[in-house]
């Protein structure tokens, strides 16, 4: 499977953020996500595993309560269930990978 990000559709998800879905299978899933400066991906959990990289920019990571500087070429892992979210401190662009799949994002 080739997935052209230029053929992707980038879907608005409000608040300065958007996603594109990448390429998905039943067992992984990769997600390009877009903040404005100032975005933030609210404080929240899933059952899925999480790993994310930092294609550009700067984000405030809080893992479990936990706030950290992420920049650009950065990663963390989110475990299963764990709270976090995010702040983009400038414009910025996230690669996110899910296993398993996330079927909500694809609703």
């Amino acid at each position: 499977m080739i997935v052209k990000n230029q053929d992707v559709k980038q879907n608005e998800l409000g608040k300065g953020v958007s996603r594109k879905i990448l390429a998905h299978v039943s067992s992984v899933m990769m997600v390009e996500v877009h903040f404005i400066k100032g975005a933030v991906g609210e404080i929240h959990s899933h059952v899925h595993e999480q790993i994310s990289y930092i294609i550009k920019g700067s984000f405030q990571v809080t893992i479990e309560g936990k706030k950290e500087t992420v920049k650009t070429g950065d990663t963390f892992y989110i475990k299963p269930n764990a709270l976090h979210g995010v702040v983009a401190l400038e414009d910025s662009t996230i690669l996110d990978v899910f296993t398993p799949r996330r079927e909500d994002f694809l609703k």
